[in-house]
């Protein structure tokens, strides 16, 4: 019998039909289209308040904050027994890619250890009285101004949303090259936040400007694509904090995905990976993205099962999380 590892300690980390243009100053516009998910995509929001956040999260905060990986918990267990297919995301929507753009570099590649990367970092933020650390991606959107994460990094999955959101890009050892962004509005699908259904685990927050500035302006911001074929290869980044890694650089897992096989149900994709809590909400990037060389975004760190996981998993982007992002993305 397979073993579900505490949350707290071990990976829980790891963790679409719109047809989208993106113009030459990096919008984007969508036009309508039938959702060819099971369910109707449903989207949840929030306006928190973003001016104080920042001076919140002091030096000490965030080494104290406890890894997000825990809010994932209670989902998995809720439908970790079940046999029918939770939503049935269905592959049928259009193939969508909208390409980032770029502020920086490449950073090395297929290696476990990595240099920072401009437009990836780590996310901080309250959710019923606690404080939880995750990470994020800047992603391209027409605001300038988005940022993926897990839902259950931003909501409780059923429950509230967070507030104190912030998003530190390229955190390393304790330090903001870039500053701490802080969230003015969170993004969830209804199925996460009124739910908590693991299958559609991805949240999107809209980051205020940075001495006026928008964030893809400073750091870049990676392309995203949804409705893409299952079992490709992805290049996973996080910043696992639990043994024995530190939760103060960034970390990469890469391999060809395959279908989670203990529950089926969730039509989610795993890969070969042994990051810990802390890294929820990383990306999950494929090759093509000419903007950086980094490739497309097209999942996130979701969750894992055992004591000594080597499988991270991510939910499909379809039809429901697209529409997620196209509400973000056009957000003010």
């Amino acid at each position: 019998m397979t073993s579900k590892k505490s949350l707290a300690t071990s990976l829980m980390s790891l963790s679409a039909g719109l047809l989208l243009t993106l113009s030459a100053a990096g919008g984007a516009t969508a036009s309508p289209a039938t959702s060819q998910d099971s369910v109707q995509p449903q989207i949840a929001s929030t306006a928190i308040p973003s001016s104080t956040a920042a001076a919140y999260w002091t030096s000490e905060r965030m080494r104290a904050a406890i890894p997000g990986d825990v809010l994932a918990e209670k989902a998995v267990a809720r439908h970790n027994s079940k046999s029918n297919n939770l939503g049935g995301i269905l592959e049928k929507g259009s193939s969508t890619k909208i390409p980032g753009t770029s502020a920086r570099g490449k950073t090395t590649s297929l290696h476990m250890n990595e240099q920072p990367v401009s437009h990836i970092g780590k996310v901080f933020f309250t959710l019923n009285g606690g404080n939880y650390v995750c990470s994020g991606n800047s992603v391209t959107s027409a605001n300038k101004s988005t940022v993926s994460t897990a839902g259950h990094c931003l909501n409780s999955g059923p429950g509230a949303f967070a507030s104190n959101f912030v998003f530190v890009p390229a955190y390393r050892d304790g330090v903001a090259p870039y500053g701490k962004w802080a969230a003015k509005a969170l993004y969830a699908p209804t199925q996460w936040s009124a739910d908590g259904n693991i299958q559609y685990d991805t949240g999107f927050a809209v980051v205020s400007q940075l001495n006026s500035r928008n964030l893809a302006d400073v750091v870049g911001a990676v392309g995203v694509a949804f409705n893409q074929p299952r079992g490709l290869t992805y290049k996973a980044y996080g910043y696992p904090a639990a043994k024995p890694f530190t939760g103060q650089t960034l970390v990469s897992c890469s391999g060809k995905a395959g279908n989670d096989a203990l529950n089926p149900q969730f039509e989610t994709q795993g890969i070969p990976c042994d990051m810990t809590g802390g890294s929820s909400g990383g990306p999950w990037l494929v090759p093509g993205d000419p903007a950086d060389g980094l490739g497309y975004q097209n999942s996130v760190n979701s969750y894992g099962y055992g004591t000594r996981a080597t499988t991270m998993y991510g939910p499909y982007w379809g039809e429901v999380i697209a529409q997620v992002y196209a509400r973000a993305e056009a957000a003010k």
